[in-house]
């Protein structure tokens, strides 16, 4: 009986603890992203050019996605396990890091790219134009693991 007890005490507060961080995760706002592909790269690849160095350690999956993002909409405050390698293809990205210490933004137009560095950095992408943005997404991740992970509003560097 004690038993059952503690398991349903854990079960409640693991029902608590998950009901509280789906109510502050903050979801994107007219962004819609459009999965291309997902596939693996086996431990062990490795490249090396004059101008990239490339060693997997791990297995990883690289996803590529399409996300556009409405006049006016965002991508909600997130997070991701790994680098994504961006490219804006259409359209005016204002891009800020939740750390950033006066939450400046990063101004990104059609035609540049970037990388962000994952590894759990939280961010928003927004769109202050007036024209959709569009961009490609290719997330170097974990095996199985979601490209995206929602957080909560830092609470500062706009809303």
């Amino acid at each position: 009986m004690e038993r059952r007890l503690r398991l349903a005490l854990v079960l409640g507060i693991a029902l608590v603890m998950t009901s509280i961080g789906l109510a502050v995760a903050t979801p994107p706002q007219g962004a819609t992203a459009t999965p291309l592909v997902r596939g693996t790269l086996a431990a062990g690849d490795k490249i090396h050019t004059d101008f990239l160095k490339l060693k997997i350690r791990d297995d990883i999956d690289v996803v590529s996605h399409v996300i556009t993002i409405t006049a006016g909409g965002d991508t909600g405050w997130h997070s991701h396990p790994g680098p994504v390698f961006v490219t804006i293809s259409a359209g005016t990205m204002t891009f800020v890091y939740a750390d950033e210490p006066n939450c400046t933004p990063t101004i990104y137009e059609t035609g540049d790219s970037f990388i962000d560095p994952g590894g759990g950095r939280v961010h928003i992408a927004r769109n202050l134009g007036s024209t959709d943005l569009v961009l490609s997404a290719t997330y170097l991740t974990p095996v199985g693991a979601a490209v995206r992970i929602d957080a909560a509003d830092p609470g500062r560097c706009g809303a």
